[in-house]
C-alpha cells in the first residue's frame, strides 16, 4: 500500500488541481467541490504549508500532500483487495455490525516536517449515523511514534460524550459545523495518553472518542492507511458532507447486503 501511495503521488496532475488544501479546524473547514465530491474518487488534498498564496508548491511534490481519499477501497485494487479481507469481515461482526458498510478510506500522510497537526475531535463528527455507529480502521504503514506525530487518545471519552458536534452540507453550498450538545464541562482538561503503535498494527476508533495528533516535526514519515465504517441499517442523514451515489454505494462487507 505504500508503494501505490508513493505511485499515485507521482501520478497525479498538479496542472489540473484545484489546489485545495485539508484541515479539519472549525475555523477553517475546507468545503469546495473538490472535497465534497471525491467521495467515489480517488483526489489529493495538500498540506497547509505545502502551497504559497499563488498555489505553488513550497516543497517537493511528494512531500505535499496531507492526504488521499476518499474512494480508495472502491477505485484501487490494492486497497479494495485489503479492506475487505476476511479479518476485517470477521472483526466489524465483533463489534456488533449487522450491515458493516465503509463509506470512506484514505491514506493519511504526516510527512516529515510538514505533516499538520490534527486538533482534537470524535470521528462521529465527520461520519454520522443517527444512532451513531462509527469505527475507524487505522493502519499503521510506517512505525508510529512521539517523535513523528502518533496518535494521542483521551481514554474512556467516547464512554463520556455523546457526539458533540456534525459537519453538514450547508443550503447554499459548503460545509458547516453543527452544535449537537453544548461543550461539556472538563472536556478542554481531558488527559490524553500518547498511542504509539509499530507498522503492521491496527487502530481501531471508536466514533465518540477524542483524540489527536500533533504537528510532525521529526525527519521521519508517519503514514497510515485507515476507512470508516458505518452501520448501514442505520439512517444516514442527507446533509452528512459524503453522499454515496447510485453508482457508488456505501460498500457492504457482508455477503447478500
Amino acid at each position: 500500500m505504500l508503494a501505490r501511495s508513493r505511485e499515485l503521488l507521482e501520478e497525479f496532475a498538479l496542472v489540473s488541481h484545484p489546489k485545495t488544501k485539508f484541515t479539519t479546524s472549525m475555523d477553517n473547514l475546507i468545503g469546495g467541490d473538490y472535497f465534497m465530491q471525491s467521495g467515489d474518487k480517488v483526489r489529493f488534498f495538500f498540506e497547509i504549508d505545502a502551497l504559497d498564496g499563488d498555489g505553488n508548491l513550497l516543497v517537493p511534490k511528494l512531500l505535499s500532500v496531507n492526504k488521499i481519499g476518499h474512494a480508495l477501497h472502491v477505485r484501487e485494487p490494492i486497497f479494495h483487495e485489503f479492506s475487505t479481507r476476511d479479518r476485517i469481515k470477521a472483526i466489524s461482526k465483533s463489534l456488533g455490525y449487522k450491515d458493516a458498510r465503509i463509506m470512506q478510506s484514505m491514506i493519511v500522510l504526516k510527512n516529515p516536517r510538514i505533516g499538520g497537526e490534527v486538533p482534537t475531535h470524535q470521528d462521529s463528527t465527520f461520519q454520522y449515523t443517527d444512532p451513531p455507529s462509527t469505527t475507524a480502521f487505522w493502519f499503521a504503514l510506517e512505525d508510529c511514534t512521539p517523535e513523528n506525530a502518533c496518535l494521542w487518545f483521551a481514554k474512556g471519552s467516547h464512554k463520556r460524550y455523546n457526539v458533540l458536534s456534525r459537519v453538514t452540507r450547508k443550503e447554499e453550498g459548503g460545509l458547516q459545523f453543527i452544535r449537537l450538545e453544548p461543550e461539556p464541562e472538563g472536556k478542554s482538561e481531558e488527559i490524553f495518553t500518547c498511542v504509539p503503535v509499530k507498522a503492521g498494527s491496527l487502530v481501531l476508533i471508536h466514533g465518540q472518542v477524542l483524540h489527536r495528533s500533533p504537528l510532525n516535526k521529526s525527519a521521519k514519515s508517519r503514514n497510515v492507511y485507515t476507512f470508516q465504517v458505518i452501520e448501514g441499517e442505520f439512517p444516514y442523514p442527507a446533509d452528512n458532507w459524503l453522499q454515496p451515489t447510485p453508482e457508488t454505494p456505501f460498500l457492504a462487507l457482508f455477503d447478500g447486503k
